[in-house]
């Protein structure tokens, strides 16, 4: 208890001190807490600023423009778009004088070539052959002559020269007279093997082979294997027109003439259907309205026996009688011999004429002298060279196959490696030329195409290649062909 009592003064002394202070100091209100600001750092002492002139921002570049179109392309992209030219396949490729790619335009698909195809087989046969190469048709018998006698045949070799003419033979029969020769007891052979296969390529069409442009090949040829027959025109349009004659005896033929007269201007319609080895001719088609010894050529369906019908004929014209029966014996003794005009005379006629026959026999006998398929002995040769063909399909040398295929890229590329190749100077100088332009052409129907040289203004040569296939107006066609030469000389 006492405890209790002491703890209760200790309070009350305690609690009269405290009122004591609180009377010696007065109150004051007390003031709401404020937090002291941030102490901040003590700011730099810097240089006036001075602003610095503001450059003016550059100005912004005209966004590139596409290059101008080559004046060529110009002209194709004009003629894509031209209704006459719709739905015609389209290619051009022209090189500069280092063999590079200048302008391409659909260079790289394959077309048909027509004619233009010549160019490969005679820049390869130049190169391979030579131009002094000369085709060799011979004379030979199986007996001696003696005393103005041979006692057995005469055989008439071919070479495959495409230029031997009637007037050939004649000379032989001319020189046999000379040389004292009276009578062949035999008759007259000829030997056509040189070439194997057919007269015609595989893929020259029915409407060709029968026609003059269309003559079959063969080891012995005789006047290009054509013969000319004329017509006379019926008084009016649809009635018969009439054959006044051939030039050229065609042994065994049998004619069907079913020509008939056409409209006063419509040139050469007439058609010619044949066949190897065939004695029935159909002549048929239209000659025009007013025609008096129309000519029309035709392909002798059987060359060797040709050859052999003109030769035993001139033979007789200079009084040396020969009989009709043949033997079997071996050929012994060679007679004469006749050769063609160099190759380069053979090429130029080729480039002037495009005949197809000429060509055919050089091509095949690219084939011959290797023992191998003519195409691919052009292949193998250019590939030497550096230049191989993609896509390319050569069913013949003259491109009247209309299976023939080659690029423009690799048709403008062979002029490129010809020209400058070991008989450049003379591949150039056998094609056509004029004001600067070189150019071997190639046409069918629907076909149109030109390869070559083009001499700018600028004083470089060019090699081109423009190949149109599938048109319908020729018209069209020529003045799109014509403007693109144009443009070309005036690079």
């Amino acid at each position: 208890m006492w405890k209790n009592i002491l703890i209760l003064l200790l309070a009350s002394a305690l609690t009269g001190l405290l009122f004591i202070h609180y009377r010696e100091t007065p109150l004051q209100a007390a003031a709401p807490f404020k937090a002291p600001p941030p102490k901040l750092p003590a700011p730099i002492a810097t240089a006036p600023a001075v602003l610095a002139p503001v450059a003016p921002p550059p100005p912004i570049a005209p966004e590139p423009s596409s290059p101008p179109l080559h004046p060529v392309s110009v002209l194709l992209q004009e003629a894509r778009a031209n209704p006459a030219l719709a739905g015609a396949a389209i290619g051009f490729s022209l090189l500069d004088s280092k063999g590079e790619v200048v302008l391409d335009e659909n260079a790289t698909t394959a077309f048909i070539p027509a004619s233009s195809l010549k160019t490969l087989t005679t820049a390869t046969a130049l190169e391979i052959l030579g131009p002094d190469f000369h085709f060799t048709t011979e004379l030979k018998s199986t007996a001696p002559i003696q005393s103005g006698i041979l006692k057995g045949d005469l055989i008439l070799v071919g070479g495959g020269d495409p230029m031997l003419k009637l007037d050939d033979l004649k000379a032989m029969a001319a020189e046999l007279k000379k040389r004292g020769l009276m009578r062949v007891t035999g008759g007259v052979r000829t030997d056509a093997t040189l070439f194997p296969g057919s007269l015609y390529g595989d893929f020259w069409n029915w409407g060709d082979i029968g026609n003059g442009y269309g003559s079959g090949v063969a080891g012995l040829n005789l006047n290009h294997n054509r013969y000319i027959v004329a017509f006379n025109a019926g008084s009016e349009v649809g009635s018969p027109a009439q054959i006044l004659g051939i030039n050229l005896e065609v042994p065994g033929a049998i004619w069907n003439n079913e020509v008939t007269t056409g409209p006063e201007d419509s040139g050469d319609g007439a058609v010619i259907h044949g066949g190897e080895k065939t004695e029935e001719i159909f002549l048929r088609g239209t000659v025009p309205l007013g025609a008096t010894k129309f000519k029309v050529q035709g392909a002798v369906p059987d060359p060797a026996r040709f050859a052999a019908y003109h030769l035993r004929a001139a033979l007789q014209a200079v009084g040396i009688q020969v009989s009709d029966h043949t033997g079997m014996a071996p050929v012994t003794h060679s007679l004469l011999k006749h050769d063609s005009p160099p190759l380069l005379a053979i090429i130029k006629s080729i480039h002037a004429t495009s005949d197809n026959h000429e060509t055919e026999c050089v091509f095949r006998m690219l084939g011959i002298k290797a023992g191998k398929p003519s195409a691919e002995v052009v292949l193998e040769h250019w590939k030497t060279r550096s230049l191989d063909f993609t896509g390319l399909r050569m069913e013949d040398g003259c491109g009247l196959a209309r299976a023939d295929f080659i690029r423009p890229l690799d048709l403008a590329r062979l002029q490129y490696f010809a020209g400058t190749g070991p008989q450049g100077a003379a591949y150039k100088a056998s094609l056509l030329a004029k004001d600067g332009l070189i150019w071997k052409g190639g046409a069918m129907s629907g076909i149109r195409t030109f390869t070559g040289y083009a001499q700018s203004k600028s004083g470089e040569e060019y090699c081109y290649a423009l190949m149109i296939n599938h048109y319908s107006d020729g018209d069209a066609v020529s003045e799109l062909s014509h403007a693109v030469m144009d443009a070309m000389m005036d690079l």
